[in-house]
């Protein structure tokens, strides 16, 4: 498995995709703003909010506000949201548009919060039919970080036991049933988006879709 770049290649990586989004935000009208997402019952508005509020927190103020949720994360993630979405799509993506170059996060690795964004801008675009993915080079670390461990998502659970098998690029991950594919779509199946299995060939995927579908 190809190693982790540095965490300054990460950060770049996070900023350009975090500027394709944007734009392709600003061609929105107000029913694809309301659009469901992949990520659970958020509207694609609402991942918006979630991934600027994302970047704006620090270490200190997120400890902060997970205690005052009383550690429930999606009590959590709720407040922030409704902190960070603006009362218009249009202020929306105007907060977003202002930390697409920020590198605050909350505690782990820059490869997760590169994943964040991966993986979020991906549950905005399949629903609405936009077809950019990132390029292989920028989701292959967080591919390769997914399957070796459990932090936003379970991913490693998901994954674990079969064998994981890129199409496009360098990745190759564990032992089992093969999962073959894209390296966008073995990313998003590891972060439990079924959506994504329909990309994907072999006999581990049946295993991969049900945990998926619990995950």
């Amino acid at each position: 498995m190809p190693a982790t770049p540095p965490s300054a290649a990460l950060w770049a990586a996070a900023h350009a995709e975090r500027a394709a989004l944007a734009d392709e935000l600003a061609t929105l009208d107000p029913a694809q703003w309301a659009q469901q997402s992949l990520c659970g019952r958020w509207t694609v508005e609402e991942v918006v909010a979630h991934m600027t509020a994302g970047t704006s927190i620090g270490p200190l103020r997120w400890m902060v506000s997970v205690a005052g949720a009383g550690f429930d994360f999606d009590r959590h993630n709720a407040r922030r949201l409704v902190e960070y979405r603006g009362a218009t799509p249009a202020e929306t993506l105007a907060r977003f548009r202002r930390v697409i170059d920020s590198r605050t996060a909350p505690l782990g690795p820059t490869v997760a919060w590169l994943g964040e964004v991966v993986v979020h801008a991906q549950d905005i675009r399949r629903p609405l039919g936009i077809a950019r993915t990132p390029p292989v080079e920028v989701v292959t670390p967080v591919a390769g970080f997914f399957v070796r461990r459990n932090f936003a998502v379970t991913s490693r659970t998901t994954g674990a036991g079969l064998r994981f098998e890129a199409t496009d690029g360098p990745f190759a991950a564990g032992e089992g049933p093969l999962v073959a594919g894209p390296t966008v779509a073995l990313t998003m199946a590891l972060a439990g988006r079924g959506a994504y299995c329909d990309d994907l060939t072999g006999p581990g995927v049946p295993e991969l879709r049900k945990r998926c579908a619990s995950a």
